[in-house]
């Protein structure tokens, strides 16, 4: 007897994006590696990593501009890849948007032309075209520039232009391939948050490509990390900051990077995790602990892990505290970038304001132990948890 399906779980299945053990090559060169993600209706998925990962492969092919050896596509509940079948529905029935880092605007077309472009083709009635366009404009704050041409435009405003064309008809996936590399740091701020409002006023699942973490972490909903073609993780930006998958992420992820301290670490008799380096002793109880990725040895070497942002140092005896010694004190303003040597060690501390501090002063530095993270050395991969509760 065939299952029914509610309709809640059919929204469900009709939003969602699905690429199954999709491989990708180009010539001998494996840039996708049996890839399989999930995107959801609704979300901010960003394809975060370095340059040469398979983030804008991925992208592309989810666009339909490239055609993977293997694996399948559903988007809204429609396969639209089956390269097994050799089949491969083309960009225009894919329901999607694209935004690319180069603009692709019309240069002898004003605004409102570039972008009623899609639906003037379509001969939709001028009126509607009129009030969407309108409204496109509006969103992006560029309804002022309407009778504009893209050379009478700045950089930032041609990219809202190209935004606005984009989601002008309201598309139910939008597609955004490093839109904001282009612009220079003040605008990549104000869009970081214009793309955000957009995202949350439309609710159009979005899928963003960049390499900028910063990017990342404020915009979206879950991202997705890369690393030579491989998937390395998926989670919320806090997940993801807090309690990265592996070494690799965890050294992606952050501005100043994280702390990594290597150790030495046993499991004990009732599961806890007790963990010896240069930042002291501890031990951490079995609910933290990730077993599955702990080697099976009784003694391992471990790398421990702590956000600068999580470290206090004060330039008197602190109780509890870890001596060290200043290696460097960076005052920028906002905040202060500290160096602190310890045994065989060196840790960054961030502080909020600013701190003076002395080459090879003695200071005492302390640290929650469940903002710890732990990794195993030998396989790279998480063994401890940090809390995630803000």
């Amino acid at each position: 007897m065939q299952k029914l399906i509610s309709a809640k779980d059919f929204k469900t299945i009709m939003s969602q994006i699905v690429l199954n053990q999709i491989d990708k090559y180009y010539g001998k060169n494996h840039v996708l590696k049996n890839l399989d993600l999930t995107i959801e209706e609704g979300e901010f998925m960003t394809l975060l990593g370095p340059s040469g990962c398979g983030k804008t492969t991925t992208l592309r092919i989810i666009a339909g501009l490239e055609k993977p050896q293997n694996g399948t596509i559903f988007i809204g509940g429609k396969q639209v890849v089956d390269a097994d079948e050799a089949f491969f529905a083309s960009p225009d029935k894919r329901g999607l948007n694209l935004v690319f880092q180069s603009y692709a605007l019309w240069p002898h077309m004003t605004v409102f032309e570039n972008v009623a472009f899609s639906m003037t083709i379509a001969k939709i009635d001028s009126a509607h075209i009129k009030s969407k366009v309108t409204n496109a404009l509006k969103r992006m704050r560029i309804l002022d520039y309407a009778k504009r041409y893209p050379c009478e435009l700045s950089g930032g405003q041609q990219q809202r232009v190209a935004i606005a064309r984009a989601i002008v008809n309201e598309p139910p996936l939008l597609l955004l391939d490093e839109p904001l590399s282009n612009l220079d740091a003040k605008l990549r701020v104000e869009m970081r948050s214009e793309l955000k409002r957009l995202h949350q006023e439309l609710g159009t699942t979005i899928v963003y490509v960049t390499h900028d973490q910063v990017e990342a972490l404020t915009m979206s909903t879950r991202v997705a990390v890369f690393f030579e073609g491989v998937l390395e993780q998926v989670a919320d930006p806090i997940e993801l900051y807090v309690n990265p998958a592996s070494l690799r992420v965890a050294d992606f992820i952050g501005n100043p990077r994280i702390n990594i301290i290597e150790g030495s670490a046993s499991i004990t008799n009732d599961g806890n995790l007790e963990v010896v380096s240069d930042i002291g002793h501890m031990v951490f109880p079995s609910a933290s602990v990730m077993e599955h990725n702990c080697p099976h040895k009784k003694e391992f070497k471990v790398c421990v892990g702590i956000r600068p942002e999580k470290i206090q140092v004060e330039p008197n005896y602190m109780e509890g505290g870890i001596e060290g010694v200043i290696y460097t004190s960076q005052p920028a303003g906002s905040e202060t970038i500290t160096t602190i040597h310890v045994g065989n060690s060196e840790l960054l501390s961030k502080h909020l304001g600013l701190r003076y501090f002395n080459g090879d002063q003695h200071v005492w530095f302390s640290f929650e132990e469940e903002d710890i993270i732990v990794f195993c050395a030998e396989t790279g991969k998480l063994i401890k948890k940090a809390r995630t509760d803000l």
